[in-house]
């Protein structure tokens, strides 16, 4: 393995034990709750918004147990927002990270509390760290507007709306930026909070990385939308295609859309040249998330 992938597989083993310790434990009541919040979120997905929190926290010499507190809650609130997105409601999937959904496999009153639960969750464990009160309330501030209608959620309201409409470049980019970039943003920002305070000239510049970023990860969502099979992808293949949503293929066309994530790719590394090396991990990231078949 290269030295990225030694870091990122040591990390996403690390963090698999923190979340299990930091989740309620399956056999404290209501037992059938707390085993559904760990089946959503324990053993799968990528971790990808926890790995920006661990570089961005790297960058500015953050020790781990509060890096590992701010990880978890945005972890947490992308993966309540995973189990609330495949609902019936919403998009009704049977399948997220190769496993089955948590309606399915429990049942939909069940994974509704379990959304609820991991979002308060998240807050708990911001206010529960070893942070100073002032980075708490920034970072409870962050999370809380990257979730929220202006953030997540607003992106997921404007996705539903947005069924069978052709939308214009700039009206799916701001559908993308809230509904998938708000919480990237926020892991980055996240974890710049843990440790020594940058100056506004420096966070604007992580900021402006973690929204290219962002919406370049759901470019290339789009285009393993397209291209990738289910098993590959551990979720429904072609399911924004059948559910007549628009996306960046549909848009551009793939050829286009490839091209649309690899300038974002180059805005974003543009945006970290002054850290230096200790921007390393944010730049094998955002390669990663570029380049990434799955």
């Amino acid at each position: 393995m290269t030295a990225f992938q030694d870091w990122a597989s040591a990390h996403q083993s690390r963090f698999e034990d923190v979340l299990k310790r930091l989740l309620p434990q399956p056999e404290v009541a209501p037992q059938r709750l707390h085993q559904a919040m760990r089946y959503s979120v324990l053993d799968g997905g990528k971790r990808v918004r926890p790995l920006l929190a661990f570089a961005a926290g790297e960058l500015v010499g953050a020790p781990q147990a509060r890096l590992d507190h701010a990880a978890t809650a945005v972890e947490l609130i992308h993966a309540y927002s995973l189990v609330h997105d495949d609902m019936p409601c919403m998009d009704d999937d049977v399948l997220r990270r190769g496993k089955p959904t948590c309606h399915v496999q429990f049942d939909e009153a069940t994974a509704l509390l379990v959304g609820d639960s991991l979002q308060t969750l998240a807050f708990q464990l911001l206010t529960d760290s070893d942070a100073v009160a002032a980075q708490k309330v920034e970072m409870v501030r962050l999370l809380a507007q990257a979730s929220g209608s202006r953030g997540m959620a607003g992106g997921q309201a404007i996705d539903l709306a947005s069924v069978g409409k052709q939308l214009s470049l700039p009206e799916l980019e701001f559908m993308h930026i809230h509904k998938t970039g708000a919480l990237i943003r926020a892991a980055i920002l996240l974890g710049a909070q843990c440790g020594e305070k940058l100056g506004e000239a420096e966070l604007a510049k992580l900021d402006h990385f973690g929204k290219c970023i962002g919406l370049a990860f759901q470019v290339v969502d789009d285009v393993l939308d397209t291209e990738a099979d289910t098993a590959t992808l551990g979720k429904t293949a072609g399911k924004d295609a059948d559910h007549d949503k628009p996306t960046y293929v549909t848009l551009l066309g793939l050829a286009e859309a490839k091209r649309k994530a690899a300038d974002l790719h180059a805005d974003a590394l543009d945006a970290l040249a002054g850290f230096g090396d200790a921007a390393r991990r944010l730049r094998e990231l955002a390669d990663f998330i570029v380049l990434r078949k799955y």
